[in-house]
């Protein structure tokens, strides 16, 4: 039986994306400790950039898009890949109060047709959306 979704990070710097999870999203953490030989290590609660973190992110929920598709008449869509995103509530207070936690952002909420959203950069590691859904939420259908 499937218990979770365990969606990974890959970054360039990964101790500038770990602090930015742990301080700026403020996202719940254990440790695996420093990776070593064995695999575990000390666990510092966070405070050694070697730590590896896992954090836990809240309620889920997985959408599957097309990869082409005709909007207006004209032709749309991406290649096959994968995309993290971040439901909120209230788009524009979830990055003010995040812009005041030092978060930058692509630009203004816009419209996005599913949702009010922004791209929130994510040091060491690619942005990640931002929205407040219009579409029908499953996150607490688990």
């Amino acid at each position: 039986m499937i218990t979770a979704v365990h969606t990974l990070v890959y970054s360039d710097d990964p101790t500038a994306t770990r602090a930015f999870l742990k301080d700026v999203l403020r996202w719940p953490f254990v440790s695996e400790g420093q990776r070593g030989d064995d695999g575990r290590g000390e666990d510092t609660g966070g405070t050694d950039p070697a730590e590896w973190l896992i954090f836990g992110t809240g309620p889920s929920e997985m959408g599957v898009h097309p990869t082409s598709w005709e909007e207006d008449g004209k032709p749309g869509g991406a290649p096959t890949h994968h995309e993290i995103a971040l439901v909120c509530d209230d788009v524009e207070a979830t990055v003010a109060e995040l812009a005041s936690r030092g978060a930058t952002f692509d630009g203004e909420p816009r419209d996005m047709g599913f949702g009010i959203g922004v791209h929130l950069h994510v040091p060491g590691a690619d942005d990640m959306l931002l929205y407040q859904a219009r579409h029908v939420t499953a996150y607490d259908k688990a």
